[in-house]
């Protein structure tokens, strides 16, 4: 059984005077924070604020790339030439290491987001692509996957630091990727379901499908939405639910 895990939020998603998601609050449960880069959401002040208040509570800081979709919010999917998607992950990625060093801080992993990641856990080229090209910018850089897909394939061949992750508040299909979130139930509101949902996918080392099905999967860190509602309130669900249990939150080494 996993007696550590480490808990992330996808955030810093607001945009000027447009709020987007309690990040003040998750920063006080989470012990990582995927920051949105400014082209599926976010902008440089937002990217400012949120990596400072990181530092503040100590709480890792990862980039979150996506495609440059503001209003679809990177959740519709786009075909790009393979240079321009990795260059796509290269412009963000730098981008988030300057503002993170300019935080007092530092860019420490990578999660793709929304339909990119979609796509990149469907087609291992495509995360491979997306992956050399984060590596090309940080070698040590590690890469969060979602576990048990073309992208934890892509890592594994790449031979890079990487950190496999399930999510707290979305339903999955029997090959380990995401209910489509068109379908009723992919996403979870209920911190009450949510959180020994959480703790026995820790206890089963195993992703467990919406069909009953056990997926194993190395599992380092558990993700939830932070643009969801109820996302502080199953933040909270989640880690004493682990806690309780006997599992220990702590950020991800990232091993290869």
């Amino acid at each position: 059984m996993t007696r550590s895990v480490d808990l992330n939020a996808d955030m810093g998603e607001s945009f000027g005077p447009w709020v987007m998601g309690n990040d003040a609050d998750l920063l006080e449960i989470i012990t990582s924070a995927n920051i949105a880069c400014g082209f599926h959401a976010g902008d440089p002040d937002v990217m400012c604020k949120t990596m400072r208040r990181a530092v503040e509570t100590g709480t890792g800081i990862g980039a979150h790339p996506g495609f440059a979709d503001l209003q679809g919010f990177g959740r519709r999917r786009m075909r790009l030439p393979r240079e321009t998607l990795q260059n796509l992950v290269r412009y963000q990625l730098g981008a988030a290491m300057a503002m993170a060093r300019a935080a007092g801080g530092r860019v420490r992993h990578l999660k793709l987001h929304g339909a990119l990641a979609n796509m990149a856990s469907e087609d291992a080229d495509l995360a491979r692509a997306c992956y050399e090209a984060a590596l090309e910018v940080d070698p040590e850089i590690i890469i969060m996957v979602l576990a048990a897909t073309a992208m934890e394939e892509a890592v594994r061949d790449l031979g890079c630091r990487w950190a496999g992750e399930i999510f707290a508040d979305r339903a999955y299909n029997d090959d380990a990727t995401l209910v489509d979130r068109a379908l009723p139930g992919a996403v979870i509101h209920d911190p009450a379901r949510a959180a020994p949902r959480i703790v026995e996918m820790v206890r089963e080392s195993a992703i467990i499908a919406e069909s009953g099905k056990k997926i194993p999967a190395r599992i380092d860190t558990i993700c939830l939405h932070g643009d969801t509602a109820q996302a502080v309130e199953i933040a909270r669900a989640v880690r004493d639910g682990l806690e309780n249990a006997g599992i220990e939150l702590a950020q991800f080494s990232g091993d290869r």
